[in-house]
């Protein structure tokens, strides 16, 4: 089983690259074979990661959390997932070679680093904690998307304030269109990092006898959270719009990567399971 695991950790970042790839000929040279072949790369992709993590899981007796290179390849999978549940609810992807790059990067680390921890704390195979973790991946995932989009909408700004129109003015959906897929994507990320916090909040004193709420990782994900409610809520009361909005959107990613890799580096914290 350890073999066959290894082999999907190799198989994952040819396929991610193989999305990427038929994505970026799509979108540059707008390649009609590319273009028909894209979703299907894409469905292969997820469903082959998919079983990746079923398989994992199954093999180790536990949720791949434990360690920053199992929630690398986690992020990798939900970011794709909510990408291909955008692309389905807006039939535009002309974003998507931008947006799966990152599901690559975080997928290539992810093989590269990743070991297996056969036995784990016991807290770890908690129902309440499953919940907490996949409100978390996937509040991250649109958190990633929504800073994806707003970093498209800053391209897109520049290229018509220098009147530079270039294929990223002529394949891109508009600034309206970029602004309010990342917003919607802020409010989602919002909602689940919302409800992850709760959660986690919840479980710690019932699952570790001598907790903590002097986490890293619980402060960095409240770090997230206050700056995406901070930008949402200045948008309803100030009119923060536009290239505001987009900046906030791409600073609470900021933050959350250096949260991720800070709890990673750090030697405590009850998220400190692996290394």
């Amino acid at each position: 089983m350890h073999f066959v695991i290894r082999t999907f950790e190799i198989v994952l970042p040819v396929l991610y690259f193989a999305t990427v790839w038929v994505y970026g000929k799509a979108f540059f040279s707008a390649d009609v074979p590319s273009t028909r072949a894209r979703d299907k790369v894409l469905s292969a992709t997820i469903i082959t990661h998919l079983v990746y993590v079923v398989l994992r899981t199954v093999f180790l007796e536990h949720f791949p959390i434990t360690s920053f290179y199992e929630i690398l390849s986690l992020i990798a999978l939900t970011v794709s997932l909510v990408y291909s549940a955008i692309e389905l609810r807006t039939g535009n992807r002309e974003t998507g070679y931008f947006i799966l790059m990152l599901p690559l990067f975080f997928q290539v680390i992810s093989t590269v680093f990743i070991k297996d921890y056969l036995e784990v704390p016991p807290e770890l195979r908690g129902m309440l904690l499953g919940f907490h973790v996949s409100s978390a991946l996937f509040g991250y995932a649109a958190i990633t998307i929504s800073a994806v989009y707003g970093l498209l909408y800053l391209m897109l700004y520049h290229d018509l304030k220098s009147t530079q129109f270039g294929v990223i003015y002529k394949r891109l959906p508009n600034l309206e269109t970029l602004e309010k897929m990342s917003i919607t994507a802020t409010l989602i990320g919002t909602v689940l990092l919302t409800v992850a916090i709760t959660l986690g909040l919840v479980w710690l004193p019932l699952a570790i006898e001598s907790f903590s709420y002097a986490d890293p990782k619980l402060f960095g994900t409240i770090s997230v959270w206050v700056v995406y409610v901070f930008g949402l809520v200045a948008r309803q009361a100030a009119g923060w719009k536009g290239r505001k909005m987009m900046l906030v959107t791409i600073a609470g990613f900021v933050i959350a990567v250096v949260s991720i890799a800070v709890t990673a580096i750090l030697p405590f914290g009850f998220h400190k399971f692996g290394t």
